[in-house]
């Protein structure tokens, strides 16, 4: 273990070294193969607020940062350009990666010009590479001295970067380069930072996943270091913008390091406490080394925040190997790549400024794309469950329906066979009640002696009457109550007319009416056979009358009228004998209809059956 350790020190020592290695400066430059040379060498006359004058050698890059980072003052820096080749005629030209805070260029001894608002402090030239013309010139060129007058503002990061010098067609694609790498490449994560920001506050609003909340506060704090990447002009003063841009940053690690924890589903929760403490404390330091000058302080935060950066490794380690999630592999990957960056910044740009380009903000991006790939991820499975869920449901409906099918068809074989069952029941009934009295009937005249046949003649007559009715309530009816009237016609028009009376009819079209079942039908029926039968038996009439009528209401009603020109009785009185009107009460009660009968000696009787619609 402890030789591991050791091995593992030596790598990270070798590591360092390469990072903060530089070569030594040769003492005159050399052009590359497009006869451009690298200038890293200058002059310098140093002016700090709070200092004397100093003149030294510094190399390139160089920044203010190194020689008074809590102070503003100035800079002169003298170099010397070398001579052109014999002969040559074109264009010549500067490339300056970075120069700033503000500055003014002099070309032996001439102004450059160009340049903005060159003593403006709001104004920072530094973020911008620059690309600077000079005039050709004939035959040789002498040596030209190169005169850089620079100012600074207290925790700036103003400096100046290497010079490129040489023909001005060979600059001009590296300096569009340069432009597009670090200008345009801050634009697009602006874009992409403000869409994926955007894109994860609507879900957060709709969800209210912490995922999604943290990574839209990361990116919309993230936004304001990139647009000042972009070289748009600053919205507030120096140093008030260095405080907003610096808190901003610091809450954008410190956000990108929440966002990677809850990524893992499960973090431990020593590392939620350390990343909460890291939350508050870097943007507090960073906001301390401006109200106190003390520009370590940024530079401490930004090392507090890659530590909490390498704690998340070995629980994103674990989940990403272990439990083998892609996820969590994308994110050590992004992981280790923005943590190498970090130390890059940090020990190549910030503390010994051996350049001025930072890799954080390209490392940082790749989290906007792991956002976006687990956005589709999650709505991929998101959709995959659905259609899941989907096939499960119509599975299970599908299986409901032929549960339900073959429940319905068993009621209904139940129904068909109950139906049977009381259709046979109530023939029984009926049968036994109407044919089966009539048959006693007329087995008791038939062991008389001396029975009377008229009236032997009768009762057989009635018995069949009796047999048809049950007959005729077998027969499909539809609801049509003038068909269950017409075939009662039908079977007593014949005793009727051998009786000698005169039937008058008068019906009217009666629309169905649901509620006309055979057992309804034969109690009608019935009732209208027992009136005639009255009739023939005791009324001595000569004219019977049927009347039907419908009658729109309200309330909607059917009426009957069973009317004779007979002798009548007193309808009030009690009855002469047997239960023949009593029975037809009943029988207009049980289906919901009013009997009423209206009778006086010598002037006929007449029934009337009132029965309500129900809708």
């Amino acid at each position: 273990m402890g030789l591991r350790l050791r091995l593992l020190g030596g790598v990270v020592g070798v590591l360092l070294l390469l990072l903060v290695w530089r070569p030594a400066t040769a003492a005159a430059p050399l052009p590359d193969a497009q006869g451009v040379y690298l200038l890293d060498e200058a002059h310098a006359v140093l002016r700090a607020d709070d200092r004397p004058v100093v003149a030294q050698r510094v190399l390139l890059p160089w920044r203010w940062g190194s020689h008074a980072p809590s102070a503003a003052g100035s800079a002169t820096l003298t170099l010397t350009l070398p001579p052109m080749p014999d002969g040559e005629r074109e264009s010549q030209a500067l490339l300056i990666e970075a120069v700033g805070n503000q500055v003014q260029l002099f070309v032996d001894g001439q102004p450059v010009d160009g340049w903005d608002a060159p003593h403006d402090p709001d104004f920072d030239t530094g973020r911008l590479p620059h690309l600077i013309a000079l005039p050709a010139h004939g035959g040789a060129r002498p040596p030209a001295g190169l005169r850089i007058e620079l100012q600074f503002q207290r925790q700036r990061m103003g400096g100046l970067s290497r010079i490129l010098y040489g023909p001005l067609r060979v600059l001009k694609p590296r300096y569009e380069q340069r432009r597009l790498w670090r200008n345009g490449a801050a634009l697009i994560y602006t874009v992409g930072l403000l869409l994926m920001g955007g894109l994860s506050a609507g879900l957060w609003w709709h969800q209210r996943v912490p995922l999604y909340g943290c990574f839209s506060l990361a990116a919309l704090s993230g936004t304001i270091r990139t647009l000042d990447q972009t070289g748009m002009p600053q919205p507030l003063p120096w140093p008030w913008w260095g405080v907003v841009m610096g808190m901003s940053y610091a809450l954008h690690l410190a956000l990108i390091i929440r966002f990677v924890l809850l990524a893992l589903g499960a973090p431990p929760a020593r590392l939620l406490r350390l990343q909460g403490i890291v939350l508050w404390l870097s943007p507090l330091l960073v906001l301390m080394s401006f109200v106190l000058h003390f520009y370590p302080l940024w530079t401490c935060a930004l090392v507090l925040l890659c530590i909490a950066g390498a704690a998340c490794l070995p629980a994103l380690w674990r989940d990403a190997v272990v439990q083998r999630r892609r996820t969590s592999m994308a994110l050590l990957i992004a992981g280790v790549l923005t943590l190498a960056a970090g130390v890059h910044d940090l020990l190549r740009v910030r503390i010994p400024a051996m350049t001025w380009e930072a890799l954080t903000p390209h490392a940082m991006f790749g989290f906007v794309l792991i956002l976006a790939g687990m956005v589709v991820e999650r709505y991929s499975r998101s959709v995959r469950e659905y259609r899941d869920l989907a096939r499960s449901l119509d599975a299970r409906v599908a299986e409901r329906e032929r549960q339900l099918t073959a429940a319905m068809h068993a009621l209904q074989a139940e129904r068909e066979q109950q139906a049977v069952l009381l259709e046979r029941q109530r023939l029984m009934r009926e049968i036994h009640d109407g044919v089966g009295s009539q048959l006693v009937g007329l087995l008791n005249l038939v062991g008389r002696p001396g029975a009377d046949p008229a009236l032997m003649e009768a009762q057989v007559k009635l018995a069949l009457d009796e047999l048809r009715v049950a007959v005729d309530s077998l027969q499909p009816l539809e609801g049509d109550l003038t068909v269950v009237l017409a075939t009662l016609r039908y079977r007593l028009q014949p005793r009727l007319e051998a009786a000698g009376l005169t039937l008058e009819w008068e019906v009217d079209p009666l629309p169905p009416r649901a509620d006309v079942t055979p057992q309804t039908a034969m109690q009608i029926q019935r009732i209208l056979l027992e009136g005639f039968t009255n009739v023939l038996r005791h009324a001595q009439a000569r004219r019977i009358r049927l009347e039907a009528h419908w009658h729109a209401g309200p309330p909607e009603r059917m009426e009957i009228v069973l009317a004779d020109d007979g002798r009548g009785f007193v309808a009030d009185g009690p009855p002469a004998g047997g239960q023949g009107l009593a029975s037809m009460r009943s029988r207009a009660a049980a289906i919901g209809a009013t009997l009423t009968v209206v009778s006086a000696p010598g002037e006929g009787t007449a029934l009337r059956l009132d029965w309500p619609v129900r809708r």
